[in-house]
């Protein structure tokens, strides 16, 4: 379910003066969602607390022209409980970075953007199987571990992989925050989250699938659920594998060609 619970993000920042860091400040202060911000331009460090999604704040960051990259995520109150990313990638242009963090036993914050998407309603899932070789197919079912009928993230009668609905705006993007009190971040690391083209009708809709996939169409994107950084747990400045840079990455494949900091197909970030 949506949520305006507040959270911590920690971003790489390029910044080289104090100027740098006011206009930062200046482009985070003044929105009422954000609840504080914490610049180190020495360390070229951004830790903004807020109720906005991840990819909101990095654009607000980017919008004063400096390169923002999201280092870790955490909870607003010391001892959150773990974290995890899917990067989603499918037909077309589909893509979008989903991620999750496990405020308390109870409670699962879910933020993502995805991009490309038709305007509306798609149901998000997680699904049982981190298996991409055929692509979103091969990722089995939704996660399910109780053998529970299909509903809606605030159903006691669900599957744990049920997440509800996200909404694609005219311009194909869905940004959302959700909380869900049955998902856990350690039970899902190494499986799939998945989008599908069509709403999920949350087990209500009558149709023949209805208490098994919500009705909500063919499978869109998907990606593996992997665990990832919280707060001041990724001091990376450069991969010692290929020698990309952590602003150099932003603009390359995670792997395969283009990834070699060598490679002639894609341009060394401008520093």
């Amino acid at each position: 379910m949506d949520t305006d619970r507040t959270t911590k993000v920690e971003f790489a920042v390029q910044m080289t003066c104090e100027s740098c860091a006011d206009k930062v400040r200046a482009a985070l202060q003044g929105k009422p969602e954000v609840k504080s911000v914490s610049v180190d331009v020495g360390k070229e460090e951004v830790l903004v607390e807020s109720s906005l999604t991840s990819a909101e704040v990095q654009a607000l960051i980017e919008n004063t022209g400096r390169r923002a990259v999201l280092k870790g995520l955490g909870g607003s109150q010391p001892g959150d409980l773990g974290s995890a990313v899917a990067m989603l990638a499918g037909a077309g242009n589909i893509q979008g970075v989903v991620r999750f963090l496990q405020l308390s036993e109870e409670a699962c914050l879910i933020d993502g953007t995805i991009d490309g998407l038709d305007p509306g309603p798609h149901g998000l899932h997680v699904h049982t199987l981190g298996d991409l070789t055929q692509d979103c197919l091969s990722c089995g079912e939704h996660y399910n571990p109780f053998g529970r009928q299909h509903g809606g993230p605030g159903d006691a009668e669900r599957h744990v992989g049920d997440l509800g609905n996200i909404t694609a705006g005219p311009d194909g993007r869905a940004s959302f925050r959700l909380e869900d009190r049955q998902l856990k971040v350690w039970d899902v690391i190494g499986r799939s989250l998945v989008v599908d083209a069509g709403e999920d009708d949350l087990g209500r809709g009558g149709h023949p699938l209805s208490k098994t996939t919500g009705n909500s169409g063919e499978r869109l994107v998907c990606g593996i659920i992997a665990r990832s950084a919280g707060l001041f747990q990724n001091p990376k400045q450069i991969c010692a594998c290929d020698g990309v840079t952590l602003w150099e990455e932003r603009d390359r494949p995670i792997a395969g060609k283009g990834r070699s900091k060598a490679s002639a197909d894609v341009p060394a970030a401008n520093l």
